[in-house]
């Protein structure tokens, strides 16, 4: 898996899912598949950077051995800072999933329909409807 990273495949793949989620995001009328859409999109950018990250070859930054300062290589290993950043984005993804799918419900509890058009056309019924 790590080869795959390191190599030109990885962002290639990225690539891939970037413009797959983002077809979803614009050109699908149903919510949900715009979510997935969107759901695409973010792995596809967490992908991108885990892939720009990784290094073949490298360890990880802990020094294990206490020979002091001067044995220290820094280009042998990887920088963490990517990957801990990529752990905070996947929980907020799923956050951001789960308040849409939140509020997808809540749409369809009360317009009876997920597609963008009709949603639009019964919003504007309600917003034009006089109030009681």
């Amino acid at each position: 898996m790590l080869r795959f990273l390191t190599g030109h495949y990885g962002y290639w793949f990225t690539l891939i899912l970037l413009t797959i989620g983002l077809y979803g995001m614009i050109f699908k009328r149903n919510l949900v598949k715009k979510l997935i859409g969107m759901t695409i999109f973010q792995v596809s950018i967490i992908m991108f950077y885990l892939t720009c990250a990784a290094k073949f070859g490298g360890t990880v930054p802990v020094l294990i051995d206490d020979s002091g300062p001067a044995a220290v290589n820094p280009a042998a290993y990887i920088n963490a800072l990517p990957h801990t950043l990529m752990l905070t984005a996947i929980v907020v993804g799923v956050a951001t999933t789960g308040v849409a799918f939140a509020i997808v419900i809540t749409i369809y509890k009360r317009y009876k329909t997920l597609d963008e058009d009709v949603l639009l056309e019964r919003m504007k019924k309600d917003h034009d409807a006089p109030a009681d």
